[in-house]
């Protein structure tokens, strides 16, 4: 079959899905995808790129091989399927169609993906630098990352580690990550970075919200900074300089100290992060 064909019959394939729904412009917004664009692929004009194919299948419900066959036997094959009804993500209590919605919002997080060290004053130890592993990777569409914290250990003990996992948004020009902490799933933290518009990432700053790690649990904020190390690490070693650092330990950079300093200037009203 030749390529127009396969476009021709791409596109009544997707008219066809697209008419168990309200209107095209439904479609467009619960894909959030570019109107016109669409259109070209319903018209036939265009084929959709792998990644777009993939992600108008995983919301109609059909396979890649499938949307891609003879219209008639495409047909067939749609009705004696089960049909799925589109649930209306504005009433749905799954928080799923929403997520997806701000991960496609932005634009692409490929130049943030990588290894970090996380730097901010610790909430349940003052007076002390916490450095951390993060790594931040795509899957399935989605920025996921995962935090690791290395414990100070305990007399005759090896190190522990405190895990937090979550997902990454790029809305606005501001990087937004959110994560839960994996063993007792007690804490939910939220940090807001600044975006590096050089060619090259190098640190990100921004502030952290989250609850301090002590009998209190006392919410707290601080601000935070992100050294960037590059798309893979060496894991071990990475981990092991991670831990509490005393503020004044020659191993910590000043530049560092005083981007996560948690000073207001006279006359402010809001604690700001510092770009």
């Amino acid at each position: 079959m030749s390529e127009a064909g396969v476009h021709e019959d791409l596109a009544l394939n997707l008219r066809l899905l697209c008419s168990y729904y309200k209107s095209i412009a439904e479609v467009c917004r619960r894909l959030n995808i570019n109107r016109p664009q669409f259109n070209r692929y319903l018209s036939g004009q265009h084929r959709p790129s792998a990644n777009t194919l993939r992600r108008l299948c995983e919301f109609f419900g059909v396979d890649v091989q499938d949307i891609e066959r003879p219209h008639q036997e495409f047909e067939r094959l749609v009705q004696v399927r089960p049909r799925v009804r589109p649930v209306d993500d504005e009433r749905s209590g799954s928080a799923g169609p929403h997520l997806d919605r701000l991960q496609h919002a932005g634009g692409s997080m490929d130049r943030y993906l990588g290894y970090y060290f996380e730097y901010y004053l610790s909430m349940s130890a003052p007076g002390k630098l916490l450095r951390n592993l993060v790594c931040l990777e795509q899957r399935d569409n989605q920025v996921v990352f995962q935090r690791t914290e290395r414990m100070e250990p305990v007399a005759g003990e090896p190190p522990c580690h405190n895990r937090y996992q979550g997902m990454a948004y790029l809305l606005s020009d501001r990087l937004f990550l959110v994560d839960y902490e994996t063993l007792n799933r007690h804490e939910i933290t939220q940090t807001i970075l600044f975006p590096s518009f050089r060619n090259r990432v190098t640190r990100l700053t921004g502030i952290k919200i989250g609850v301090s790690d002590n009998s209190q649990r006392m919410p707290c904020c601080a601000r935070v900074l992100y050294e960037y190390l590059g798309p893979s690490v060496q894991l071990r070693k990475a981990l092991r300089l991670c831990g509490l650092y005393r503020t004044d330990d020659p191993r910590v950079d000043q530049s560092i100290l005083d981007a996560v300093s948690n000073d207001m200037a006279p006359g402010e009203m809001l604690f700001r992060a510092r770009h």
